[in-house]
């Protein structure tokens, strides 16, 4: 394919997304009521009483909703984009290889619901630290708008981190990425990875810091190991195809 042609295919891919975003924002709208009682439990456990959100302008409700709303989509569809990442990435990879599509939307929809439930565990904790760290003389009482925005950016944060491996292991199999630059790089990696999860985390705070960058690491070396494990079992086929051909 040309350059005009993958831009081609690339463009279908993400309009694609862009329907299936929108099409799960519906449901988003439609049960606005219940992810809201359910992204305030982490508030609520933190000052340990029942808490609410204050509004501050006419419009702000209206423009929750629709944040709730598209957020909300933009998790549902995770099955959806990763399909048409793979689908856009395939033709690079070996025939073998190309059959595990439905492995790859798996384990990805996996491991950013299991970055989502991590990092919502982590907010009580981080919310804490950070109404803490202001002192007692400080009121707390979030508006609806800041504190809704934080708390999915959260969890979408965790979750896309947690992608962290397959784009690992898709460079490997698309040979961008050798497991041995990998295994050279790992003290440039550790601090990338601070860098990184600093910058896309929106607390900040050193628990959620250390909840997501440690866990990204860990993932780091079993990209490495898969690597090393791929690179065995691509050099045992050759050695056995080089047998059976001089045996012939």
């Amino acid at each position: 394919m040309g350059v005009l042609e993958h831009l081609s295919e690339l463009r279908t891919r993400l309009i694609i997304c862009a329907i299936a975003i929108g099409a799960a924002s519906i449901i988003g709208w439609i049960l606005y009521a219940q992810i809201l009682d359910y992204v305030l439990d982490p508030y609520c456990e933190t000052l340990g009483q029942r808490c609410t959100l204050r509004v501050d302008e006419p419009l702000e409700g209206l423009s929750t909703r629709f944040m709730v709303s598209i957020y909300t989509g933009i998790g549902l569809a995770v099955p959806v984009w990763l399909w048409q990442i793979w689908r856009f990435i395939s033709p690079g990879l070996y025939k073998n290889e190309r059959r595990q599509g439905i492995l790859f939307v798996v384990c990805g929809v996996f491991l950013f619901l299991l970055g989502c439930s991590l990092a919502f565990w982590t907010l009580p904790r981080a919310l804490d630290f950070l109404i803490g760290i202001g002192g007692e003389d400080l009121l707390t009482e979030f508006r609806a708008k800041a504190y809704i925005s934080f708390v999915i950016k959260m969890m979408l944060a965790f979750g896309i981190g947690f992608e962290f491996p397959l784009v690992l292991i898709i460079l490997q199999r698309l040979e961008m990425l050798s497991y041995k630059t990998l295994r050279k790089q790992w003290r440039y990696a550790v601090v990338g990875i601070v860098v990184l999860v600093a910058v896309i985390t929106p607390s900040g705070d050193p628990i959620s810091l250390l909840a997501l960058a440690v866990p990204m690491y860990l993932f780091y070396e079993i990209s490495v190991l898969y690597g090393w494990a791929r690179n065995r079992r691509m050099e045992k086929s050759l050695l056995v195809s080089g047998i059976n051909k001089d045996g012939s």
